[in-house]
């Protein structure tokens, strides 16, 4: 008898834990701060059934992000600190993630239509192999405008607290935090192309009110 009231006893505290768990857990990953979520998107050949919504988050304020290191194709070391002065899309994947896969050739062109002085596209790949597996990936696609980021330790996704690939993050000339998308999307989409657009014109406003 003892040892059935012990048991119930474990299992209710085990049912309270997990409980707890994931309760800490959607409030950790979930941002309380998002202000606008767009429409779903249906993918091409797919039925209303396989709507799925975009879980795009653009929150109210911009929010400070710790530093993280990775490297380059060459092997030098970078923090996000280095590319300050440009609004960066920091997309997080790997080459054996399949949705990560299919939403790439997407962010090469946005890439190949923003990016410059005022935007960038950092895919930093967390392959444990480092850049053998990723600059495959990228020969057999043909990419023209993304440049080769790893972080094979994955330090700097658990920094971020990012639950999984592939995880986008839009940040601001500052190197704040400004929306974060879990899942992959069209990053070449009109909607995109002008949320990107919009945070570098208002970027640019509010550092020539500054200059005045």
């Amino acid at each position: 008898m003892r040892r059935l009231t012990t048991l119930a006893a474990v299992a209710g505290s085990a049912i309270v834990l997990l409980v707890l768990g994931y309760e800490y857990g959607r409030q950790a990953f979930s941002p309380a701060s998002a202000v606008r979520e767009p429409a779903p998107a249906v993918e091409a050949g797919g039925s209303p059934d396989s709507v799925k919504p975009l879980e795009l988050s653009v929150f109210d304020r911009p929010r400070d992000l710790p530093e993280i290191h990775f490297a380059d194709e060459e092997g030098h070391e970078l923090t996000l600190g280095d590319f300050g002065g440009r609004v960066v899309l920091l997309n997080v994947w790997a080459t054996w993630c399949v949705p990560c896969r299919k939403e790439m050739p997407t962010l090469d062109r946005l890439q190949a239509r923003l990016g410059g002085k005022d935007f960038l596209v950092i895919a930093l790949s967390i392959d444990r192999e480092g850049v053998a597996p990723v600059k495959r990936f990228y020969q057999e696609l043909k990419f023209e405008k993304l440049a080769i980021y790893v972080d094979p330790s994955g330090k700097g996704s658990r920094t971020l607290v990012i639950p999984g690939v592939p995880t986008t993050l839009l940040i601001d000339r500052q190197g704040r935090e400004i929306a974060r998308k879990m899942g992959p999307a069209e990053w070449d989409g009109q909607e995109m192309v002008s949320l990107v657009e919009q945070t570098m014109h208002a970027q640019t406003g509010s550092e020539g009110n500054r200059d005045r």
